[in-house]
């Protein structure tokens, strides 16, 4: 009796601006079955806030298992999915900047249509923020102290601060073992692994 093959978890990866790729991600993320287990690579500068939002939304209210590792970069907006992420893996040179949201706007607006935008995009900064937060399971004022002005954060620092797993440069080779979901839809991990994190 032959067996079937086991599934493949679905692999996304996040790589450069979100802006530029969202439609390609959003149809990534849409193709894994709700609440199913998915892996997202990160290695992005972030992009429009807007997208990192839509990213971030589609993971949570799709009720994805998504595990994101964060492969070089993982900045800005590219936060906001990454934190939506059940399991957060990360290397001793993984780097994420934590900044306050920056706009800009390419078009002729009146200076009322300016100063609405302006109060509007305060106000959205400052929940974002503190949404930032919540999904990391942080303190506000942690946070705070990381985006204002802006603070570059290793994978060490990250994972000292209890948001994310630092995964050695040596078990690299054992993450398959980490990161392959057992039948009961829970991540296994490797004995060798846990040994030498």
């Amino acid at each position: 009796m032959s067996r079937e093959p086991e599934e493949r978890t679905p692999e996304i990866a996040l790589v450069g601006d979100l802006t530029e790729h969202e439609s390609e991600l959003t149809d990534r993320l849409l193709d894994v079955e709700p609440g199913g287990d998915c892996l997202i690579y990160f290695d992005s500068p972030g992009g429009s806030p807007y997208c990192a939002m839509s990213l971030m939304t589609l993971i949570r209210i799709r009720g994805l298992r998504a595990t994101g590792i964060v492969t070089g970069e993982c900045s800005s907006a590219a936060l906001w999915p990454f934190a939506a992420c059940q399991r957060r893996l990360v290397t001793p040179c993984s780097v994420m900047l934590f900044h306050p949201m920056r706009w800009q706007s390419e078009e002729n607006v009146g200076l009322a249509e300016a100063a609405e935008w302006a109060r509007h995009f305060g106000q959205l900064e400052k929940d974002m923020d503190a949404l930032l937060a919540d999904l990391f399971g942080a303190s506000r004022e942690m946070m705070d102290k990381w985006i204002n002005p802006g603070k570059y954060v290793s994978g060490a620092e990250l994972a000292a601060a209890g948001m994310a797993e630092l995964v050695p440069f040596h078990a690299l080779g054992d993450l398959g073992e980490l990161i392959t979901p057992s039948s009961n839809g829970q991540p296994r991990r490797g004995a060798k692994l846990k040994q030498r994190v």
